[in-house]
């Protein structure tokens, strides 16, 4: 057993789109039209194209909000990234106007630190030494 899918809920999927491609870097996947204004977006690691997916999925059910907003109030982050360097990460993304609520972090051998994804979720990107 593998983990094939996961996703994140998204206010926008076209502004997310953008943002987990052109800012993070990721790979569109899939885009297929679902009803008149929802897709089955997905998105991959450049490094992995045929990889697990991350799916950028509409937040209309009503229980996503309460979710999100109890997780982005707590610091919480949604996911986790995988990263080579987190500290070299960071800098690249305050470069490109990230904002993060954690700079990176060392915890023994761990490295991570959290970001805003312009979505309503909190992500986390972390490395190890």
């Amino acid at each position: 057993m593998k983990i094939h899918l996961t996703s994140v809920f998204v206010d926008d999927q076209t502004k997310a789109l953008r943002f987990y491609t052109d800012v993070l870097g990721f790979v569109k996947k899939h885009d297929v039209p679902l009803g008149e204004t929802d897709r089955w977006l997905t998105v991959a690691s450049p490094e992995e194209p045929h990889g697990t997916e991350l799916l950028l999925e509409p937040s209309h059910h009503p229980a996503v909000k309460p979710y999100r907003d109890a997780l982005v109030a707590d610091g919480i982050p949604l996911a986790v990234f995988a990263v080579d360097d987190v500290r070299a990460e960071y800098e690249r993304l305050r470069e490109l106007g990230v904002r993060f609520t954690q700079e990176p972090l060392e915890m023994g051998p761990v490295t991570t630190a959290v970001f805003d994804d312009t979505c309503g979720n909190l992500i986390q990107i972390a490395s190890q030494a």
